[in-house]
């Protein structure tokens, strides 16, 4: 019997198979009443099927392989009219007010997503998002750790993040050769009042683009003269806080 579907080794499809995994996941989003879904990359309807099935949600789900979304409309009527097209990465904006996002994110484009998600920041309230473990624990890493980094300090400014559990290989089609993870991303509502994530950005990425050099260094070409004679200054970035980045952003630049 022909497959339904093929996977694209381009677009880094691994298709969840796994029944006891697939409503572990979805078990894990909020379903309160009127709560708006985004689905990104549905692929073969692993837990799509489920999401579609909630009562009192309303559900998207944003998909840039033209075959899987033929195949998802022909194998769940109920998904009929709820899936864009399109790469999520250019994608606008799905819903007018707050909205959940839950997927099975592609590995080869898992950290632009969650950029992407904090582009959305203001809208977003909840992220359930599979990650190759290595990405989901540098994710939710603190300071101190040699994994803690720019998406750890971008995320943890605007979300609190917690690494639920681990998700095997064998639980996909084709197997992947690494294990993966899922993490559970709640806005928290900028706490910090960054009002210009472009240019906090481009000091966090500025400090962790030579983290084995002191601030003093790394940051030398970024922050005002008088700024080089702080105390953070003689730590390197990974020693950091989210809010001591924080606190040099808002004085320094």
């Amino acid at each position: 019997m022909s497959k339904p579907y093929t996977l694209k080794k381009s677009l880094g499809q691994h298709f969840l198979h796994d029944e006891n995994m697939c409503q572990q996941i979805v078990a894990q989003i909020d379903y309160s009443a009127g709560k708006k879904i985004v689905e990104i990359g549905p692929g073969g309807g692993a837990i799509s099927k489920y999401l579609i099935a909630e009562e009192g949600i309303e559900y998207k789900a944003i998909e840039i392989d033209e075959e899987k979304y033929h195949y998802l409309e022909a194998t769940y009527p109920a998904i009929k009219g709820k899936i864009i097209l399109q790469d999520v990465l250019q994608a606008s904006i799905p819903y007018e007010g707050a909205f959940s996002v839950i997927g099975n994110f592609p590995y080869n484009i898992s950290s632009p997503i969650m950029f992407k998600m904090l582009e959305w920041e203001t809208q977003v309230d909840e992220v359930i998002g599979m990650f190759q473990k290595e990405v989901a624990e540098r994710i939710a890493a603190g300071p101190g750790t040699k994994v803690y980094g720019i998406l750890s300090v971008l995320t943890q400014a605007f979300f609190e993040v917690t690494y639920l559990f681990d998700v095997p290989p064998n639980c996909f089609t084709p197997p992947p050769k690494v294990m993966s993870g899922v993490v559970r991303f709640v806005n928290i509502h900028n706490p910090y009042n960054i009002d210009n994530f472009k240019k906090f950005k481009m000091l966090v990425k500025a400090a962790f683009g030579q983290r084995r050099k002191t601030l003093r260094n790394a940051l030398r070409s970024v922050v005002p003269p008088a700024a080089l004679a702080d105390a953070l200054m003689d730590k390197r970035a990974e020693q950091l806080s989210v809010a001591d980045f924080v606190y040099l952003y808002r004085t320094y630049l």
